[in-house]
């Protein structure tokens, strides 16, 4: 059942309120949802706008409720997650949408991802996680913990196969020396699509852990990329030409 949250939240006449981040959610455990809300109530700038059970019913939220991000459980009765996203990728949704579950299939975050997801939290992870992501994806940005990010990277390179994906492809370097990578430079991609971390990387080539961040950050720099799952996006789509947002860069 489609439920509107009406409550009027109250301001400072001295100067203009600021715009709230305006949240749905779509699941089907009314404890989970309901819990779930009251925890986001209490951020000064999220405000919780809808809530459905079911997959079939995210539709008539959009429409009735526009919000800026949907939490959107992966298996509900109905319409799944992945197919709730085929339907918003169809239509175009301005709506940004973080993947709530409690699975930990990396082929449904992979496909997830490919239907526009804009980030991926684990129902077990930290509220702090949660309200950090939905800042986060609200700004443009791809959100998923260091965990999920492995699993997906490792997903991609298992669906790739061999031969080895390309940086770029040589159109793409011969128009800007920006994509030309060192000999070094490619070893780090390849061992982050890996799911290497940074100290993982440092040991295996022999360099400090600041050495490699040092190269991930030129790296970054020159495929256009903030993170190192849009890296591994990148990577294995061989189009170092996207321009993510770059706000907040983590190695």
């Amino acid at each position: 059942m489609l439920e509107a949250n009406t409550r009027e939240s109250g301001f400072d006449r001295r100067m203009p309120p600021k715009a709230k981040i305006r949240i749905a959610i779509a699941d089907d455990h009314p404890i989970f949802r309901d819990g779930l809300r009251r925890l986001l109530l209490l951020e000064d700038d999220l405000e919780v706008v809808g809530q459905v059970e079911d997959g079939l019913q995210v539709s008539e939220l959009l429409q009735q409720c526009d919000p800026d991000i949907l939490l959107l459980d992966l298996n509900m009765p109905g319409l799944g997650g992945l197919a709730a996203l085929q339907t918003m990728q169809a239509k175009a949704s301005r709506t940004r949408v973080i993947l709530l579950t409690a699975s930990d299939n990396r082929q449904d975050f992979i496909q997830a991802l490919k239907l526009g997801s804009g980030g991926i939290v684990l129902q077990q992870a930290a509220t702090d996680l949660l309200i950090s992501s939905i800042r986060r994806v609200h700004a443009g940005e791809l959100c998923m913990d260091s965990n999920t990010t492995a699993a997906v990277i490792r997903g991609f390179v298992a669906q790739e196969a061999a031969p080895q994906p390309q940086i770029a492809p040589p159109a793409a370097q011969s128009k800007s020396e920006r994509y030309s990578l060192s000999p070094r430079e490619t070893e780090i991609v390849h061992l982050v699509t890996q799911g290497f971390k940074n100290k993982d990387i440092a040991e295996k080539m022999s360099i400090s852990e600041q050495t490699v961040k040092n190269h991930l950050h030129n790296i970054f720099d020159k495929l256009q990329v903030s993170d190192r799952l849009e890296l591994a996006l990148c990577v294995v789509a061989g189009n170092p030409t996207g321009t993510p947002s770059r706000s907040n860069t983590r190695f």
